[in-house]
């Protein structure tokens, strides 16, 4: 709408709490409509309607009664807010749009006060109005004045027009983001506290009234895939943000939601993405998409589109299934589908936990945004972003220390951008007590510093004193916290089990033994899983033989592995360090003959030259000696090799 309209409402609002700026920012329901009609052509304004609304909950704070000199007896008899706009006020499409008569005013009239001073009261008195003692009620009273301001802004010698008026988005509009795309950091905000089940159409209503960009509202999700109760949500412009942030502890059903101030970075790192299969998948606009969680890894489209069946048709039939796979092109289990219309998606959604095969599948109303997260979790970087495994030469079980020796310390609430060099700096003379390769950084399942850090000890002495001295020093501005332990519990932690103050808990996800039980090997040999490598390739991968020091994994104690828990970054040490044992110390290894080693994460088409050529400079028994096994349990390749 460019031209000028031929009438304008004028419309107040009252609620049963706080008045003024701060209108509607303390949640409380609207207890009293007014308006008036103006009629531009013509320079005449129509007569007031009021209208009082029954609150659900008859309650009024001090400050609107002495207000709007309002009592709870007239409300008990008012009709609520749904019969009252039936019966006063029909709103066809035209009352989408709007205008602030803020903006417009200063428009106008260039050297009036600034937006946040500009008010009613300031508007009439840079007009120059003169106060009409006949109405004096509140509400009542603003409702005059700006249809005076209107008349006065239309006529000489302002000679305001009233043209493109601001509308509200009556739906939200999914859609894509790129990674390449320059988002605003004032246009977006992080929402807290959102039940598990919300869409991203449950967002757009809890910020009704605010413009959200198309495809501004992206659901967060935690380590597992699953959502974490987080939202990014990206509005149209600044003024929308700051009205959002208002919206701060308001409700979504009985749930307070905390809005708080986030960037444009925050907001692509969870719906920004460069997948051209997304992109393509996506951009059937009008869409309802439902994730399907729990496919057997066999399932095919044909088994997705029969299990849906005639009364809810994928949108385009195998077109709109999306299968989500790791990069080498297995299956995770996870789909996305596209269904053409709500009726569709809500009769998919019933046959959540309905079996495909022998599993059940669980179905959940998704979003644009949180296809495209699952996609880059998934497709555009390994689970655990770990370097590439190396083979390690297995120690014999006597060179492993017993597990219960307290000869390891954890720090706790390091500074994230921490260095092996800080921690030196940390410890004071404990530092020259490291054991080599002993650092041991934790990361989180995004790759980065978690805050801890395991450091193994030359001794348990070392290590109760290092604890005593240093415990609650600072770094960096950060208090850290220091703590004795064993080996075992470092193993626990850095699997994904916990450590506190009541006890040892074990990682959620326990692995069946790693070793295949058809076949034997000789006592004296510890085989050690390719998971558990943590020394650097560099050192590996060289034909010489290991100084015998701590073991990482004790011998005995059960591996654990939880592919979304924190895993250990590859141990460091101090640069001063040589990386290398000399070779005084090499000559009192004794030579480890029969020992097994376990290769996993080979390619599905490496052959028994690969095998070899890999363990070349290395003395290796005939091809005998090489057994291919299959764990079903985790379905990828893995060789055994006699060395």
């Amino acid at each position: 709408m460019t031209a000028s309209p031929d009438y304008l409402v004028v419309l107040f609002g009252i609620t049963a709490g706080a008045t003024g700026a701060k209108l509607g920012s303390d949640e409380k329901e609207l207890i009293l409509l007014l308006w008036k009609v103006v009629d531009l052509a013509n320079k005449k304004v129509g007569q007031l309607h009021e209208v009082l609304v029954r609150p659900d909950q008859l309650e009024l704070t001090e400050d609107c009664k002495e207000e709007t000199k309002i009592d709870i007896e007239s409300l008990s008899s008012a009709p609520q807010l749904d019969q009252a706009l039936r019966q006063n006020v029909l709103l066809p499409e035209c009352f989408y749009s709007f205008f602030d008569l803020r903006k417009e005013f200063k428009k106008s009239c260039p050297g009036s006060p600034d937006m946040d001073k500009l008010d009613v009261a300031a508007m009439t008195e840079c007009l120059h109005f003169e106060k009409n003692s006949s109405v004096s009620r509140y509400g009542a009273s603003q409702v005059e004045d700006m249809g005076n301001i209107i008349l006065a802004m239309i006529s000489e010698p302002y000679n305001h027009k009233f043209s493109d008026p601001e509308r509200v988005n009556y739906k939200f509009e999914s859609g894509t983001c790129s990674k390449m795309e320059l988002i605003d950091d004032n246009t977006v905000v992080r929402a807290r506290g959102l039940p598990w089940q919300s869409s991203d159409q449950d967002i757009a209503r809890f910020f009704k009234g605010l413009n959200i960009a198309k495809g501004g509202a992206a659901l967060c999700l935690n380590a597992q895939g699953r959502r974490n109760g987080e939202a990014l949500v990206r509005f149209v412009s600044e003024e929308h943000r700051d009205l959002a942030l208002q919206r701060h502890k308001h409700h979504m059903g009985t749930r307070y939601i905390e809005v708080y101030k986030a960037t444009g970075e925050d907001f692509l790192k969870i719906a920004g993405g460069t997948s051209n299969e997304v992109a393509q998948f996506l951009s059937k606009e009008n869409q309802v998409i439902v994730r399907m969680r729990g496919l057997p890894f066999t399932a095919t489209a044909d088994e997705v589109v029969a299990f849906f069946g005639q009364h809810c048709p994928i949108t385009g039939g195998k077109e709109g299934i999306l299968f989500v796979t790791y990069p080498d092109g297995r299956p995770t289990g996870d789909a996305f589908v596209l269904f053409a219309c709500e009726e569709y998606a809500q009769n998919a959604l019933r046959k959540h936990k309905d079996l495909l095969g022998k599993r059940y599948i669980e179905l959940f109303r998704s979003t644009a945004a949180e296809v495209q997260q699952v996609l880059n979790r998934f497709s555009s970087a390994p689970l655990i972003p770990l370097p590439t495994p190396p083979i390690i030469p297995v120690l014999p079980q006597q060179f492993v220390p017993p597990t219960n020796v307290r000869d390891c310390i954890r720090l706790r609430g390091l500074p994230y951008a921490a260095t092996i060099e800080d921690i030196l700096d940390f410890l004071g003379e404990f530092s020259t007590d490291i054991r080599t390769h002993g650092v041991h950084m934790v990361l989180n399942h995004q790759g980065r510093p978690s805050g801890d850090a395991f450091i193994q000890m030359k001794s348990a002495d070392r290590a109760f004193m290092a604890a005593q001295k240093c415990h609650k020093k600072t770094m960096k501005d950060r208090y850290v916290e220091v703590f004795q332990c064993s080996a075992e519990e470092m193993n626990f932690v850095l699997m994904g089990g916990t450590l506190n103050r009541n006890g040892l808990s074990p990682p959620p996800c326990k692995l069946p033994c790693l070793s295949p039980p058809s076949y034997t090997f000789p006592a004296p040999a510890a085989v050690i899983p390719t998971e558990a490598a943590i020394y650097q390739p560099s050192v590996l991968l060289n034909p010489r033989a290991l100084q015998p020091s701590t073991a990482y994994y004790p011998a005995g104690t059960q591996l654990f592995m939880n592919y979304t828990a924190y895993y250990p970054s590859p141990p460091g040490s101090p640069n001063s360090l040589g990386y290398f044992p000399t070779a005084a110390n090499l000559s009192g290894v004794p030579p480890q003959p029969g020992t097994v080693v376990r290769m996993q994460g080979l390619a599905y088409n490496t052959g028994v030259k690969e095998i070899l050529n890999f363990f070349q400079g290395y003395q290796y028994a005939t091809e005998d000696g090489l057994v291919h096994t299959n764990d079903q349990a985790r379905t990828l390749p893995k060789e055994w090799v006699c060395i």
